[in-house]
C-alpha cells in the first residue's frame, strides 16, 4: 500500500496544524524535509535520520521555500493506529504554509489520503473491528453528548468485544457439533445432544442481551432539523412552502405542515413542521414564529416568542430569514446577536429578490457585512421565482454535513446522522438474525435433526455476527461508511 498524507486538524489558520502520513515510506519521505534540533531529546548524531523507535523530535520541515519549526511524531507500525508506520508532522498552522508542506510531500511520492482511508487502513490491518470504525465516524460527526456518549460506546469496544465472544461460542458449538459426527453415541468423543441444547440456550441469552445493549444504545440523532427565524414578514412562510413544495407533492396534504402566507405580522404564531429535501436527504423544516411577533394577546405573544426561542434552541441549523426592507444596521445586529447566543449554526436569507434590485449572485455586501456573519453564509433568494435556492440549499448542505455524490444534482447524499441510524439497525438486524439461526439450531437438536444440518445453521449464525465486525461485510456499505469520514481521520 502507498504512503498516504493529509491535514487531520480543523480547517483554517491555527497556532499549529496536524499533518499525517501512513504508510511504508513515511520515514523515507519526510528524511529528506526534515532536520532535527541538536537538544532534541531523541535526536541522533545525524539530525536528519529518524531513529527507529518511536520518538518525539523538535525540528524544522523544509517546504522548498523555507524552514517551518515544528514536532516530528514518530510512531512505527504495528504499533500505531494503521499498524503501518505513521508520522505527525505538527506545523504552523497558517494554511498556505501547510498547503507548501503538503506539495513537499506530494513532490516525495506521499499521495492524498482519501475519506476515512486512515480507519480504514486501521480496519484492513485488524487495528479495529468495523463496530469501533463506526463509533470514530460518529464521535466526529457528534453533535450532543447524547451522540458522543453513543459513538463512544461503540468505539470502546462495547459491541464489539461483546460480539466476538458470542462468535467464539457460536464457532465452539457448532466444532462440537461437527466433531459428534466422527464419534458414535457410545464412545468418548460423541457430546450428548442435551449439552449442545444447553450451549445454544446459553448463547441466545447472551445474544438477547446484546440486543438489548445496541437497543439502549443512544442511536445518531434522526432527521437534521432546521429552524426559520426572522422578523415578521421577512418571507420566512413563503420560503417555508417553496422549500417543502416538493416532499407536499408527494405526500397527503393532512400529512405534511403548509404555512399561512399573510401581509399580517405575526401571522404564524404556531410551528409549522414540514421536509425539505437537499440532495435526496429528507431535512425537518420548521417555520416557527418570528422574532418579536405582534399579536392582539400580549400573553399570546409571549407564549409564541418562548416557543421560537425553543425551537431555535433545540435547532441543528437556524435559518434566518431578512427582508429588503428589514435591511436596517441595528436591528440585523441585534437579531444576528439573539441568534448566534444559541450556539447552533446561522445562514442567511435574504429574501424577495425578486421584488428589488437585489438578484441571484448581485452585490449585497452591505446588508452581509450588517449581519456579521461571513458572505458564505449568506445567501440572496426569491421563493416565488426560485432564485438563489441551489445556493442556499449547497450553503446548508454544507453546514449540516450534506454531500453530493459526484456532480450529479439528483445523486445520493450520505448524511451521517441517516448513515448512524442506518447502522445501528443493521447491527440489530444482524443480532436478532443470528438469534433465529440459534433458535432454530436449538430446535433441531430437540428434534434429533442430523449434525451435520445443524452445523451448517449454527454457520449461518456465524455469518450474521460476522457483517458486524466486518468480517463479511458487502464492499459498497464499506464505503459509505469510510466516505463520511474527513480526510486526515
Amino acid at each position: 500500500m502507498d504512503t498516504i498524507v493529509a491535514v487531520s486538524s480543523p480547517p483554517g489558520p491555527g497556532a499549529r496544524a496536524v499533518v499525517r502520513l501512513s504508510g511504508r515510506s513515511a520515514k523515507a519521505i519526510v528524511e529528506q524535509v526534515w532536520t532535527s534540533v541538536p537538544e532534541s531529546p531523541d535526536c541522533g548524531t545525524d539530525a536528519s535520520s529518524i531513529p527507529d523507535r518511536r520518538a518525539v523530535l523538535a525540528g524544522h520541515f523544509d517546504d522548498g521555500v523555507g524552514l517551518l519549526p515544528g514536532y516530528l511524531f514518530w510512531m512505527p507500525g504495528p504499533a500505531s493506529y494503521t499498524r503501518e508506520d505513521v508520522i505527525e508532522l505538527h506545523l504552523p498552522g497558517s494554511p498556505p504554509l501547510v498547503d507548501a508542506a503538503l506539495a513537499q510531500l506530494f513532490l516525495l511520492g506521499a499521495r492524498l489520503a482519501e475519506p476515512g482511508e486512515f480507519t480504514r487502513r486501521a480496519f484492513l490491518n485488524g487495528r479495529l473491528d468495523l463496530t469501533r470504525a463506526e463509533g470514530v465516524l460518529g464521535l466526529i460527526e457528534a453533535s450532543d453528548l447524547a451522540a458522543q456518549r453513543s459513538a463512544s460506546k461503540l468505539l470502546v469496544g462495547g459491541l464489539g468485544r461483546r460480539i466476538s465472544a458470542l462468535r467464539e461460542g457460536v464457532e465452539n458449538l457448532r466444532a462440537l457439533a461437527e466433531a459428534s459426527l466422527d464419534f458414535d453415541t457410545a464412545e468418548t468423543g460423541h457430546v450428548d445432544t442435551t449439552q449442545l441444547q444447553a450451549l445454544a440456550a446459553d448463547l441466545e441469552v447472551a445474544l438477547g442481551e446484546a440486543l438489548l445493549w445496541e437497543e439502549r444504545r443512544e442511536p445518531s440523532k434522526g432527521r437534521p432539523r432546521v429552524v426559520l427565524a426572522g422578523r415578521p414578514n421577512a418571507g420566512k412562510s413563503s420560503l417555508f412552502n417553496r422549500l417543502t413544495m416538493e416532499t407536499r407533492a408527494e405526500a397527503k396534504a393532512s400529512e405534511l405542515g403548509r404555512a399561512l402566507v399573510s401581509d399580517l405580522a405575526g401571522s404564524t404564531r404556531d410551528g409549522v413542521s414540514g421536509i425539505w429535501r437537499i440532495f435526496g436527504v429528507d431535512v425537518e423544516l420548521m417555520d416557527a414564529p418570528g422574532i418579536e411577533v405582534v399579536s392582539e394577546s400580549a400573553d399570546a405573544s409571549a407564549k409564541a416568542q418562548e416557543l421560537a426561542r425553543g425551537e431555535r434552541s433545540g435547532a441543528d441549523l437556524i435559518l434566518w430569514a431578512v427582508a429588503p426592507e428589514s435591511v436596517v444596521e441595528v436591528q440585523l445586529q441585534s437579531d444576528a446577536q439573539q441568534l448566534l447566543e444559541t450556539g447552533n449554526p446561522v445562514i442567511c436569507a435574504f429574501t424577495k429578490s425578486d421584488q428589488t434590485s437585489l438578484q441571484e449572485g448581485a452585490d449585497s455586501a452591505g446588508g452581509i457585512s450588517m449581519t456579521g456573519l461571513p458572505p458564505g453564509d449568506c445567501v440572496t433568494l426569491s421563493s416565488k421565482t426560485g432564485a438563489g435556492i441551489s445556493s442556499l440549499e449547497d450553503a446548508v448542505g454544507e453546514k449540516l454535513g450534506l454531500r453530493r455524490a459526484g456532480r450529479d444534482p439528483g445523486a445520493t447524499v450520505v448524511a451521517a446522522a441517516a448513515l448512524g441510524r442506518e447502522l445501528s439497525a443493521r447491527h440489530k438486524t444482524a443480532i436478532q438474525g443470528a438469534l433465529r439461526a440459534l433458535d432454530e439450531a436449538r430446535g433441531a437438536l430437540v428434534a434429533q435433526i442430523p449434525l451435520d444440518l445443524i452445523a451448517e445453521t449454527l454457520r449461518e449464525a456465524t455469518d450474521e455476527l460476522d457483517s458486524v465486525t466486518g468480517e463479511t461485510t458487502p464492499e459498497d456499505l464499506l464505503d459509505r461508511i469510510f466516505a463520511g469520514f474527513c480526510l486526515g481521520k
